[in-house]
């Protein structure tokens, strides 16, 4: 695993990294101090990294605002948000902007490793506290629908294999359990990214729940 880190605290840096090399597979490539220097690593970086641990409070260009930038330009990159804000309305903003997870940085190091590894081979790492924000929201939305009359054209098997990515299922294991190939899999989810939408897992996940269309039941709150 190839790991960027984006925060403007040098120990904390120092120390995230000592924790994640700890994992044996993973590797920080590199880190920086503030959202425009890691845009800047990113542009000539001569291959983009798996994850990016991003700090929301940063000098220069915060970490709001480089997701926003992230969306657009590097919608592949997985996106950790590390910050000491865990407030409703800080989530959900993350949130659609991509966030694989929502981290706090009072978080154990075992926990951190966890949710780097998960969101590597998954997309996406929602912890009870954030999936308790997007059940709340889904009960008591904050805002109006953007997309009202939003009625994606999902096949059987598509709505299937969404199912089965909200309930973190990774892509062999959706092979495996739909008796279909991993390329197969993965076809499926670029259609699904694309009718709904979506530039990655964890934007599939947040509007698959806003819109309906898995049964919230079967999924991990």
């Amino acid at each position: 695993m190839k790991i960027a880190l984006a925060d403007d605290e040098t120990l904390f840096r120092r120390g995230v990294t000592l924790i994640l090399e700890e994992m044996g597979d993973a590797e920080v490539v590199f880190e920086v101090d503030n959202g425009q220097t890691l845009l800047e690593h990113l542009a000539r970086a001569p291959v983009v990294p798996d994850v990016l641990l991003l700090d929301l409070n940063m000098p220069v260009l915060n970490g709001v605002e480089t997701a926003k930038v992230l969306q657009e330009e590097y919608p592949d990159l997985k996106v950790i948000v590390l910050s000491t804000y865990f407030s409703k309305a800080f989530v959900l903003s993350m949130l659609e902007l991509g966030a694989a997870a929502y981290l706090p940085k009072n978080a154990t190091p075992e926990l951190m490793q966890t949710t780097v590894r998960e969101v590597f081979e998954k997309g996406f790492s929602y912890s009870d506290e954030v999936m308790s924000i997007i059940r709340e929201n889904i009960v008591k939305p904050t805002r109006q629908k953007l997309r009202k009359s939003f009625q994606p054209n999902l096949t059987d098997r598509e709505k299937e294999v969404l199912q089965l990515i909200c309930e973190e299922q990774t892509t062999p294991e959706i092979a495996e359990k739909l008796f279909i190939s991993t390329r197969t899999v993965e076809g499926h989810r670029n259609n699904l990214l694309s009718k709904l939408q979506c530039r990655n897992t964890a934007g599939l996940v947040v509007v698959a729940l806003q819109e309906g269309l898995v049964d919230v039941k079967r999924f991990r709150f």
